[in-house]
């Protein structure tokens, strides 16, 4: 359910807007992202597993706020990190 370091770093790598950044929206969206699909995958053949459900809300719930600031902030950089992600906004 989880993502992998190594994983994680390859998302850190690709989605850094400088050398060692791992704060900016656009990696924390980028990480949310991946192990919200991966929830997404295991509740699939889990479909009892509330507890799991719930922090997939709560995941998302983080992913939109990250979104909105970024819009509000600096549309061109959201506009870019929705495509590259492929999110459908």
């Amino acid at each position: 359910m989880s993502i992998t370091a190594e994983r994680k770093q390859a998302l850190i790598i690709e989605h850094a807007r400088t050398e060692g950044d791992t704060g900016s929206p656009e990696v924390q969206v980028a990480i949310l992202s991946e192990r919200i699909r991966n929830l997404t995958e295991h509740l699939g053949g889990h479909k009892k597993d509330f507890h799991s459900r719930r922090g997939l809300l709560v995941m998302v719930g983080q992913r939109r706020r990250l979104l909105d600031y970024l819009k509000r902030n600096d549309q061109r950089r959201y506009e870019s990190l929705i495509e590259r992600l492929g999110l459908r906004r």
